[in-house]
């Protein structure tokens, strides 16, 4: 009996010492949870492609030899125009962006009267020409925010434009005081010129992004272009004193369809692997 007692003793010994032992380590942290990377929605360069078209204006049209005219009334109308571009530009963050972007503009056919009252008695002409254009941009941009994968902008930009006027002609044209025009009804032409000036431009729109490497835009432009010139008038036989016809202070409201390519689009989702080392 006393044997008994003892192996339950002892029994009970090593039990009571063993869940001490346990009790004393120390308990194993859980594997930590895998998180995939976040990927930031900002930073990289982008290729963009635009086309459109033009409301283009010009203020007035006038040369050396008008100061001795009085115009009463005069008219100036550019008929729309194609646009196309290309550019490039950098995505800073998720709220701006600037690219460099260069347009063709395409020849757009100006009509204009003018009624003149000068020493001796009123004429009237009637001016048609071409006009088309070079823009190269560097602009800023401001995106305010995307719902639905629209996000609106406004943007700005600076640079240069080549105006080309060409197919210059005045009939109807007077005899502006020893002008060299001829006497009434006469014709009047002048050569293509071109000519650079500074432009700047204001941009709005709305942007939609289909996928994290293509975005399309509708966007406004109210672009600046600056002046235009022909070469040396001359009348019908020839003639001409060397001045050309000015056209003063050309705007233009664009509307265009754009499009955004994102060389830096972010690497598909990979998943973790099923066993890792610990």
């Amino acid at each position: 009996m006393r044997s008994v007692m003892s192996l339950l003793a002892a029994g009970a010994a090593t039990l009571i010492s063993s869940m001490a032992f346990a009790a004393d380590m120390p308990i194993a942290a859980p594997p930590p949870m895998y998180a995939p990377p976040v990927v930031e929605d900002f930073g990289g360069w982008y290729l963009r492609g635009d086309i459109g078209f033009s409301n283009q204006r010009v203020n007035r049209l006038n040369n050396a030899l008008d100061s001795t005219l009085t115009s009463s009334v005069q008219t100036n109308n550019f008929n729309s125009a194609g646009i196309f571009g290309l550019g490039v530009g950098y995505k800073v963050n998720n709220w701006f962006r600037a690219d460099v972007t260069g347009e063709y503009r395409g020849n757009s056919q100006f009509f204009g009267t003018d009624r003149n009252t000068f020493v001796g008695g009123v004429g009237t002409d009637t001016y048609h020409a071409t006009k088309n254009e070079w823009v190269v941009l560097a602009n800023a941009y401001v995106d305010l925010g995307t719902w639905w994968c629209v996000t609106p902008f406004i943007g700005a930009g600076v640079g240069m434009a080549r105006v080309t006027i060409a197919d210059y002609t005045d009939t109807g044209s007077v005899n502006n005081n020893g002008a060299g025009f001829g006497a009434f009804p006469s014709f009047a032409s002048a050569p293509a010129a071109s000519k650079w000036n500074f432009a700047w431009a204001l941009h709005t729109g709305l942007a939609y992004r289909v996928n994290p490497g293509l975005t399309l835009e509708l966007a406004y432009s109210y672009v600046n272009l600056g002046s235009g010139t022909t070469g040396a008038v001359s009348d019908y036989t020839g003639f001409t004193r060397g001045v050309p016809m000015q056209f003063h202070d050309i705007t233009s409201h664009d509307v265009k369809l754009g499009v955004r390519w994102d060389l830096n689009s972010p690497p598909a989702y990979a998943p973790p692997p099923l066993i890792t080392k610990g």
